[in-house]
């Protein structure tokens, strides 16, 4: 009979381990995630320091350019403004974009190309671009980790238990994945 005391004993060990590891494997997870996050703000916000030394060295050779100057200079201020990760993500691909269009607008000045100032600033936000593609690229294998132990049993049975539901990738907008239109119109 005392056999049967151990056997529940054990039994009883080994349920509660495995809340314990469940438990601290979504928080492990969720931390994680959270993290892959913040390296994605940490590069915005490199790319955001780093657009004002950009902007001036290209108006002093492309006056004329100053609507795009203006879309950069409105995208940063969008990315400064926004108080959450969701507004930094969107005013960042805004970003993205009109960078694109400066980079586009160098094209049509030889001299700005050649530029000291103007291809150091270009290399460093080529590197902070693949910083922050790294960074989404983390984060979404880590929302995919997640996922996978909130769906595959035995810790979709887990998940439950603690509310932990499944949480969205991130995603690239539509708009973002477009060519960006530069137009040379003088004013």
């Amino acid at each position: 009979m005392l056999w049967w005391l151990w056997l529940i004993i054990a039994l009883v060990f080994v349920v509660v381990i495995m809340f314990i590891y469940y438990y601290n494997k979504f928080v492990l997870l969720g931390n994680r995630i959270d993290n892959s996050l913040s390296q994605i703000d940490v590069q915005l916000q490199k790319r955001a320091d780093l657009v004002p030394n950009l902007v001036k060295t290209v108006q002093g050779y492309a006056k004329h350019e100053r609507k795009i100057m203006q879309a950069v200079t409105d995208a940063r201020k969008a990315f400064l403004g926004a108080t959450d990760i969701k507004g930094k993500l969107k005013a960042g691909n805004e970003m993205q974009n009109a960078l694109k269009s400066i980079f586009a607008i160098a094209e049509n000045y030889p001299q700005l190309r050649a530029n000291e100032n103007f291809l150091q600033l270009q290399q460093e936000l080529a590197a902070i671009e693949d910083k922050v593609a790294y960074a989404r690229q983390f984060y979404n294998d880590s929302i995919l980790s997640y996922n996978n132990g909130v769906k595959v049993f035995p810790g979709a049975m887990f998940a439950s238990m603690y509310g932990m539901k499944e949480k969205e990738y991130l995603k690239i907008p539509t708009e973002a994945k477009a060519v960006p239109k530069v137009d040379f119109d003088e004013e």
